[in-house]
């Protein structure tokens, strides 16, 4: 994905610049891009910069007007209004570029940088009058910085295979991190798959002086939040009602094109209704399934035509399955291990996004922040795939887990679920266009702190300000048989039946038993899934992997180099993977992971395929 890179150190030039350059070249992965890169041998900063063209971050550094403060800013922040126009007013001089203000956000309060800004972002600025270098990151540390620390140099980048590539002596596993991906789906704690690799936790600032780290210093800490007092409910939606309002604007600001990907839920809905696009001037788009029209598209298609936007469905079919392998293995390069191969198919969607327009809103983190909900937990893997030493560091990802859910589950939710479990899906899509949230707004989940018990425990606030946005879009139902008006009865019919089919797709495909999965073999020719897939979801990776991908499962994870890996119970893969190819068995999540595993191997830690795929 687009990022800065680069190594702080006080070694020469001469060496320091060739490693610079080649850690560059590993974040040059689409022609999209723009890179370039920055050094000030003196200071020992070395840093350069990959940025998708035309975006917020293109045309970098950012330079004052006496040359002395330099910054390489990654992301986007999303300022006050008017803070660029009262910058000029006193005196400064701000470019064409829309983050050419940056800089003087600076200079003009150094000790409030960068816990002022807004937005997910990366940093390095170099103040050549104090003779230091900040290396920094957004508070919640979703735009994320790989780190490295050795005797001779600290080494930075927003992908670690970047600092593989100059430090190949780190292509090594971290089990205790391998075991977390496999339990949790990601890594925990700002650790990583790769052994002495780490990540920069959020809301950090670290300060370099003469190439050497001099101070670890983080600018903000989540009890600032937590202890606001708590708001009565009534108090609560009008705050979170005006905050809201007040502050969406913000994100549809800039030069490129949008397209917003709908839902059939609430959050995608919230912005509509507040945005109030023009006619025909925000196209929308759904990711949508082989099989039918799913729940998402229905409702998105409904709520485009309320508002007079164009729709179009990104549909996951037979193309995306004919070039699954490539698919998958780009998935995982791309993402750093972080994006399970079962994400391919968001890879492909977001491909096609980009075409619609490159900047792309969301409702993302909506309901984890309004709603607190918990995306993620550890799952159970069969005992007999690993070996026993592995299995130990999975058992262990279930005891960090239970650790670091205590604690306020919004911060869990946004300080930890957000970077560690939502990254690697972040990571895969900015890896194609610009990816913008309202929900992750510094005011608005400040606000969302002070919410008391009762507006957490249903989505009567996102039905009432949907409803007070726009109220012909709060009489459509949601994907799962919700609208804000409606009698009891019907409403709660239609909630039953959309649940049922919500859950025996997930039953019919993730969690078939092995005992029904030997029935539907037998009962092939009635196409079943037909009656169940499709409806919520528009990946079908059971009788994707039983079927079209089959040969593709066997060809990776039967090869003997993938069952001679040190941690992998051979015996178990071949019946795991000749069951489930055979209709006897659902080992859908063991393959997902298994061959997530291989190919982290093959793309980013064997020495051959790294310089091949690089």
């Amino acid at each position: 994905m687009p990022g800065i890179v680069g190594l702080l150190t006080t070694m020469p030039r001469e060496q320091a610049e060739p490693q610079l350059l080649r850690m560059v070249d590993a974040l040059r992965l689409d022609p999209l891009y723009n890179t370039g890169t920055w050094v000030h041998e003196a200071s020992g900063v070395y840093v350069g910069w990959s940025v998708r063209k035309g975006s917020f971050s293109d045309g970098m550094p950012i330079v004052n007007e006496r040359g002395d403060v330099v910054l390489v800013f990654s992301g986007e922040e999303f300022p006050e209004p008017g803070t660029a126009a009262r910058l000029k007013q006193q005196g400064h001089e701000i470019g064409e570029a829309g983050h050419s203000y940056l800089v003087h956000v600076y200079e003009e309060d150094p000790a409030a940088f960068p816990a002022g800004l807004n937005g997910r972002f990366q940093g390095i600025l170099t103040d050549l009058h104090r003779g230091t270098s900040t290396l920094f990151n957004d508070r919640y540390g979703m735009q994320r910085v790989y780190y490295h620390q050795s005797r001779d140099a600290f080494y930075f980048s927003a992908e670690a295979k970047a600092i593989l590539a100059v430090r190949p002596e780190l292509r090594r596993p971290d089990l205790r991190g391998l075991g977390e991906l496999v339990a949790c789906g990601c890594v925990l704690e700002d650790r990583t798959i790769f052994e002495g690799v780490n990540v920069l936790p959020g809301g950090s600032a670290w300060v370099f002086r003469g190439g050497t780290l001099e101070t670890k210093h983080a600018y903000f800490h989540a009890r600032e939040w937590e202890d606001q007092t708590t708001l009565d409910p009534e108090s609560y939606y009008r705050e979170i009602r005006d905050i809201f309002s007040r502050n969406l604007p913000r994100y549809f600001a800039g030069q490129e094109p949008f397209g917003i990907s709908l839902t059939g839920g609430l959050d995608t809905r919230m912005i509509l209704a507040w945005h109030k696009p023009a006619p025909h001037s925000l196209p929308c788009y759904t990711f949508g399934g082989m099989f039918r029209d799913s729940q998402d598209v229905l409702v998105a298609r409904q709520v485009a035509r309320t508002c007079h936007q164009s729709h179009e469905v990104i549909t996951v079919g037979d193309e995306f399955l004919t070039r699954f392998p490539a698919y998958a293995e780009r998935t995982v390069y791309l993402s750093d291990g972080c994006a399970d191969v079962s994400r391919a198919p968001d890879l492909y969607v977001n491909e096609r996004a980009r075409a619609i327009a490159p900047v792309r809103m969301t409702g993302n983190y909506g309901g984890e922040v309004l709603r607190r909900v918990r995306a993620f937990k550890p799952i159970h893997m069969p005992s007999d795939l690993f070996r026993p030493e592995f299995a130990s560091y999975i058992r262990q990802a279930w005891a960090t887990y239970e650790r670091i859910v205590e604690g306020h589950p919004l911060s869990f939710a946004v300080f930890r679920q957000a970077p560690w479990h939502h990254y690697g899906l972040l990571a895969l899509e900015q890896t194609q266009l610009s990816l913008r949230t309202p929900y992750l707004d510094n005011d608005f989940v400040r606000t969302v702190y002070r919410a008391p018990e009762a507006a957490l425990s249903n989505n009567n606030v996102c039905l009432r300000l949907i409803a007070e946005g726009d109220p012909a879009m709060s009489r459509i139902r949601t994907d799962r048989g919700s609208r804000s008006q409606r009698g009891a009865l019907t409403a709660a019919v239609s909630r039953w039946r959309h649940e049922f089919f919500y859950k025996a797709e997930y039953a019919y495909d993730y969690g078939m038993p092995d005992w029904l999965v030997r029935s539907d073999r037998r009962l092939a020719g009635l196409h079943l899934e037909r009656l169940f897939l499709g409806r919520h979801k528009f990946s079908h990776f059971r009788v994707w992997y039983r079927d079209a991908l089959s040969k593709y499962v066997r060809h990776v994870l039967l090869d003997p180099s993938a069952l001679s890996r040190a941690y992998i119970e051979p015996k178990a893969v071949e019946l795991a993977v000749h069951g489930h190819i055979k209709g006897d068995r659902n080992c859908t999540t063991e393959i997902s992971k298994l061959l997530t595993l291989e190919l982290i191997h093959r793309l980013l830690l064997d020495t051959a395929c790294v310089s091949a795929t690089s």
